[in-house]
């Protein structure tokens, strides 16, 4: 499995520094617990799988809180065995139904222990890393299939390192392709009405947990549509392409850095190191690139430095010349999205409790909006509200609320960037999404310790700002219900059934409402835990 391979490649890089750390000389010395080499390589593992993308790796803390030695010890083994298995009521989740108490135990003492520095990875690296399945002169000329690509689904099967390509006509899976481990996001090339690419939606770029960057086809046959793949780093997160289609930008957490690829070849150019000082004024190593856009308005990507609470807004109009616009806001920039317009790029600025505004046709901060705990909106939410107009919304990890602001300065200067109204739900939730044709705005509760709420999703009415309906979609141990995506004319809301252990059978479902209705339609089953779903059209469209 990758992911083991890549704990291995690391625990083998810090070996002596990992030997330090937990020789019994050094962990008397620093009142530190003491683990062999097996068990710290399994932990190693569990950290990086469960807990690094809230933590960090090297444990300093941003959505969630620091998990240093100096914080840890004082809490003691029983405490952080108890806090790992039940949760928090700050957002993080329990595990106690994916773990094994041995495991948890292993967990505790883990980060009780200095962490092992993971190695750099160079360019050199990255060139030889480089794989090329499909020789761009031999892409085919035009679909090799007689299905609508256009309303395909790709879904992130995470953790059996995979994707899966769904016929949204159909409601059946065309093909499972291996891909990075824990794969957190895909891109394509978006509609842009001042740059136009060919084909876009046609190719789309995934980035595994694990740094692997991987290219699709989706008017190949099936066994033909993985065309190259690359490693960018050793834990990332995003990708995203240019508006012409020429170039694809990777941003990983470890190395803190960003990668710039030929889109056609994904062979890497050039990178640059997110290292540097934050908005406090403090050096900042883990610097960690959380996620990265292309705008709609401009030749740029937007990336987020995580750590520092800057965007940096990166012109690739002259690769090597490099404009890069850094423009100061809040720590820990996480996800975010397009305002209808395409000009206002709204990010969460989770533990600083905002949500950050930044005008990507001015490139600079347009207003910071005070919410509650964590924000966290994932893809997306655009809708229409009676009294502010234009509006846009998230959920939060930490606390059971959808906050919703106004985002239209130019048609409601008055509620723009201010909160519009909050519903208060079930629990904490990941994930929001609606589409312009609807009525309603779907919410999930993923982040909830219990089961019954973890498994349920909200649908909010746009109108009345009430729930209107929970809807539980399993009973199962283990499962939760995850993040929303409708279809291409917008009749119909996909939701995964995830299995949150770690299993690499395909026992994950995807459940399919009526849009209007609220009535399910259809199951489709045969997933490797699956999480996020993506539409061809939808993405390509900027339809949110």
């Amino acid at each position: 499995m990758q992911r083991r391979l890549l704990s291995k490649l690391i625990t083998a890089t810090v070996l002596a520094a990992s030997a330090i750390a937990v020789s019994p000389i050094a962990a008397a010395k620093a009142k530190q617990p003491t683990m062999s080499e097996a068990d710290f390589e399994k932990a190693d593992s569990l950290y990086f799988q469960r807990c690094a993308g809230c933590h960090g790796v090297l444990r300093k803390g941003a959505t969630g809180k620091s998990l240093e030695p100096k914080n840890t010890l004082k809490k003691g083994q029983k405490r952080l065995e108890k806090i790992i298995a039940l949760g928090t009521e700050g957002g993080m989740n329990n595990f106690d139904d994916i773990m094994s108490k041995k495991e948890i135990s292993m967990l505790a003492t883990y980060i009780q222990i200095d962490p092992p520095k993971p190695p750099e990875m160079s360019l050199d690296l990255m060139k030889k890393r480089h794989k090329v399945f499909v020789q761009p002169k031999d892409y085919p000329s035009k679909p090799q299939h007689n299905r609508n690509w256009e309303n395909f689904f790709l879904v992130i099967e995470r953790d059996a390192g995979k994707i899966a390509v769904v016929d949204g006509d159909k409601h059946e899976i065309v093909t499972h392709i291996d891909t990075g481990y824990a794969v957190h996001v895909l891109k394509t090339v978006e509609h842009h009405d001042f740059l136009k690419a060919k084909n876009p939606g046609r190719f789309w770029y995934i980035m595994g947990r694990d740094g692997l960057m991987t290219k699709v086809d989706l008017w190949a046959k099936p066994e033909k549509m993985k065309v190259a793949s690359v490693q960018v780093g050793y834990d990332a997160r995003d990708v995203a392409v240019s508006g012409d289609g020429k170039y694809v930008i990777g941003g990983v957490y470890w190395p803190p850095h960003f990668v710039i690829l030929e889109a056609e070849t994904m062979m890497p150019i050039k990178v640059v190191s997110s290292r540097g000082v934050n908005v406090d004024g403090n050096y900042v190593e883990e610097s960690r690139v959380a996620a990265v856009y292309d705008t709609p308005m401009a030749p740029t990507w937007m990336v987020s430095m995580k750590e520092l609470g800057q965007m940096w807004q990166v012109d690739y109009s002259d690769i090597e010349n490099l404009r890069i616009d850094k423009i100061d806001s809040a720590k820990f920039l996480h996800d975010g999205f397009f305002d209808p317009t395409g000009r206002y790029f709204q990010i969460a600025a989770n533990a600083s409790d905002k949500m950050v505004i930044i005008d990507t046709k001015e490139r600079k901060l347009e207003a910071m909006i005070d919410v509650d705990k964590l924000p966290h909106p994932g893809p997306g939410a655009n809708w229409i509200d009676p009294k502010c107009g234009q509006v846009s919304g998230t959920t939060h990890l930490g606390t059971g609320l959808v906050t919703v602001w106004g985002n239209d300065p130019k048609g409601n200067k008055k509620a723009a960037w201010k909160e519009c109204y909050t519903v208060e739900t079930d629990g904490p939730g990941v994930f929001l999404r609606t589409h312009p044709k609807s009525k309603y705005v779907w919410a999930d509760q993923t982040k909830t310790p219990e089961p019954e709420i973890q498994q349920s999703v909200q649908v909010i009415d746009k109108k009345t700002r009430e729930i209107v309906k929970t809807i539980q979609l399993t009973t199962k141990k283990g499962y939760a219900a995850v993040h929303f995506e409708f279809n291409a004319d917008g009749s119909e809301v996909w939701v995964s059934i995830w299995n949150r252990s770690d299993s690499l059978k395909p026992n994950g479902e995807i459940v399919i409402f009526d849009a209007k209705t609220l009535k399910k339609k259809a199951t489709i089953k045969g997933f490797y835990a699956p999480t996020g779903k993506f539409n061809v059209y939808n993405r390509v469209n900027h339809v949110t």
